[in-house]
């Protein structure tokens, strides 16, 4: 009787909803774990390439220089990509000789477009491990109650009932709430720790925005006050 209490003679002895339920906690467990890997490596990326750019936004490169060399990049992302997209805009509008005020509200434009895309490339599969978090334990209770209920179902077809009879039912219906729990909770503590961190990546992107978009509001200025002067 004891090779027919491990988790594989369990579950071989599962009814086939029982087994279904199990199949597929196992496999949001496998994607969960998947994802959980996946978005770690991303946010430790995307901290990495922010930190590496704002060393060298602040150790004062040339704007004009340092837009260059990203642009020549294929996969510039993150606050970097805010700066290219705000840059661009605001030579574009310069040369377009529109208003200071027009540059500066074009800028910001152009800047919360590629901080909301940037954003929601860090959140890609959080939403998956909120899902998994919150539905698996119900899923796993499902196949628990459907379990038990079989149990106790065949007990009633028997007129005496012994623990060795019991045993292998209850087993493999809490085994369904044991498989739900380990898909969840692994899923909502990575959920919490990746939305902490990406909330704390757009702070970041927030506030490098507020800061960039003051230096070219004093280049505009600046570059307004020299165009009446050189005519």
């Amino acid at each position: 009787m004891s090779s027919d209490l491990t988790f594989i003679g369990l579950f071989l002895q599962a009814s086939f909803i029982v087994q279904l339920v199990m199949l597929l906690l196992i496999g949001v467990s496998i994607a969960s774990w998947t994802f959980i890997f996946q978005r770690s490596k991303a946010l430790t990326k995307a901290r990495k390439e922010m930190r590496q750019f704002e060393d060298k936004f602040w150790s004062g490169a040339d704007l004009n220089q340092l837009y260059q060399e990203l642009s020549a990049r294929s996969n510039v992302s993150g606050m970097a990509s805010l700066f290219c997209a705000g840059f661009k805009e605001f030579m574009r509008l310069r040369k377009s000789n529109t208003s200071i005020n027009g540059i500066v509200d074009g800028t910001d434009r152009a800047m919360r477009v590629s901080m909301s895309r940037e954003v929601e490339s860090l959140e890609s599969h959080l939403p998956f491990l909120a899902t998994a978090g919150s539905i698996s334990p119900y899923i796993g209770l499902f196949g628990t109650v459907w379990g038990i209920m079989n149990a106790f179902i065949a007990l009633g077809e028997v007129q005496q009932a012994t623990l060795a009879m019991v045993a292998p039912g209850i087993a493999e219906a809490l085994i369904a709430t044991a498989i739900g729990l380990f898909a969840a909770i692994p899923a909502v503590i990575a959920y919490n720790r990746f939305s902490n961190q990406v909330e704390k990546l757009e702070n970041s992107y927030g506030n490098f925005m507020e800061e960039f978009s003051a230096i070219l509001h004093r280049q505009a200025i600046a570059s307004h006050v020299q165009s009446p002067n050189q005519q």
